[in-house]
């Protein structure tokens, strides 16, 4: 833990304008470790798959799916073994999922629909939207039901278990369901078989490891970075370093561990991959919550301030209207992209104007 090593090093009696630029450059640093290092090890870990022969729809739908919410699952886990060292709260653990799904949401979905219009299927609707719903308002129920003590909210263990006990449910429903209807992932895993692996098989695992190394590394960083940077800007300012906390988690982390999605949707988009531009989305936050949360949950129970009431209850309420806007109109058009990022820019607005107190 970075926190540890800085704490032997002095680091509180260094010159403040070096904490300042070492906070920044963690961040970033750990900003590109999670993106860079997460691709590598999604990539080998897929090599490693096809070696032992499991099936191309398999990889696709367990590892490649899990790989895009590493980068807020070790953001998330860092925070929480950091919470639990120092028994305090943890706002960057669920700052970062709440911030990335309403990323995922009003930014990426909505700048991927920008380029063109994103036609949606039925069967998105009828299937994978209405789990997210589901899943979402589960995550609601369990942070303002019954973790609600002393103004605070907090997502208990044994809630974070019975969210961890549905990624197995998920997957077996992705490949039961693929399995079913091979026609609606037939372009992936053409693509997949497309591109076989010629490295040694210890090379793939080695790279592999690295790769998840890289990621934890680049979680700690981020942690590090968004928590010093958080601290120095209250001190500074005179503000809740909570909500300072709270506003760099849901606004610079959430983004930033949210690039691999907002890549692959535009990327989507721009092909015309219509299913893979609104399913990236939809499976990310899917995964955000049940692996990403109820991994770091369980590790220790992730409780933030009273704020986050209103930032569930935004999450909840942008899944909603999106789902019913797009069940109505069938696509995501241009005009709904614009105001998806209008919305964005008003909630960062909001973040702001509460961090600094006017609200």
């Amino acid at each position: 833990m970075l926190d540890i090593l800085f704490e032997s090093l002095q680091f509180n009696s260094w010159p403040i304008a070096v904490q300042y630029i070492l906070f920044g450059v963690l961040f970033l640093l750990g900003i590109f470790l999670l993106v860079k290092c997460c691709d590598i090890m999604v990539d080998n870990a897929s090599g490693l798959a096809k070696k032992l022969r499991i099936p191309s729809l398999v990889i696709g739908l367990t590892i490649v799916a899990i790989g895009t919410s590493c980068p807020e699952l070790a953001v998330s886990t860092s925070d929480s073994i950091s919470a639990l060292r120092e028994g305090s709260l943890a706002p960057t653990a669920l700052g970062n999922v709440i911030g990335s799904n309403i990323c995922n949401l009003l930014l990426v979905l909505g700048f991927s629909s920008i380029f063109t219009p994103i036609i949606v299927k039925k069967n998105v609707m009828k299937k994978e939207y209405p789990i997210l719903l589901g899943i979402s308002a589960i995550f609601l129920l369990f942070g303002l039901a019954f973790g609600n003590t002393t103004g605070n909210y907090t997502i208990l263990r044994w809630e974070a278990i019975i969210l961890v006990l549905l990624i197995p449910c998920y997957i077996a429903y992705l490949i039961i369901n693929a399995k079913r209807h091979p026609e609606e992932s037939a372009g992936s895993e053409d693509e997949e078989e497309e591109k076989p692996t010629n490295k040694k098989t210890w090379l793939l695992i080695l790279l592999a490891i690295l790769g998840a190394i890289g990621v934890a590394l680049g979680g700690d960083c981020v942690v590090f970075g968004a928590k010093g940077a958080a601290s120095a800007i209250s001190s500074a300012a005179g503000w809740d370093p909570i909500l300072s906390e709270a506003l760099i988690s849901m606004t610079i982390v959430a983004v930033g561990t949210s690039l691999p999605e907002l890549v692959t949707s535009t990327i989507a988009a721009k092909r015309g991959e219509n299913d893979l531009a609104l399913g990236n989305v939809i499976g990310s936050n899917i995964f955000n919550i049940i692996f990403v949360i109820g991994i770091s949950g369980t590790i220790y129970p992730l409780t933030t301030g009273s704020y986050m009431l209103v930032d569930m209850l935004v999450m909840m309420g942008v899944t909603s209207i999106i789902y019913v806007l797009v069940l109505i109109k069938g696509k995501v058009t241009k005009w709904m992209g614009w105001t998806f990022l209008s919305a964005y820019v008003l909630f960062l607005v909001y973040m702001i104007l509460r961090t600094i107190g006017i609200m």
